[in-house]
């Protein structure tokens, strides 16, 4: 692997938004990120997600709930004492 190669892997930043960051509007508006039902994020995926770091949030938090990785999210939890 070169240098001038991104990382692989997931954004760590981005990962611990998704446990600290809260839905800006609608009807979960309030509610953290990670607790966002699947049917909410899936409806986004049919309709399109937001644009910008929202949307990229809710695309990520979509792929890692609907593959079963939701621990993910509790270990990430439990590290900021969520």
């Amino acid at each position: 692997m070169s240098d001038n190669q991104p990382p692989m892997g997931p954004d760590p930043k981005l990962m611990m938004e998704l446990v600290t960051e809260k839905m800006p509007f609608g009807k979960y508006a309030g509610r953290l990120l990670c607790d966002l039902p699947v049917h909410y994020l899936e409806w986004f995926q049919r309709e399109g997600f937001p644009k910008g770091r929202l949307g990229m949030q809710l695309a990520t938090l979509y792929e890692i709930k609907i593959n079963g990785l939701g621990e993910i999210l509790n270990k990430l939890r439990r590290l900021k004492g969520n």
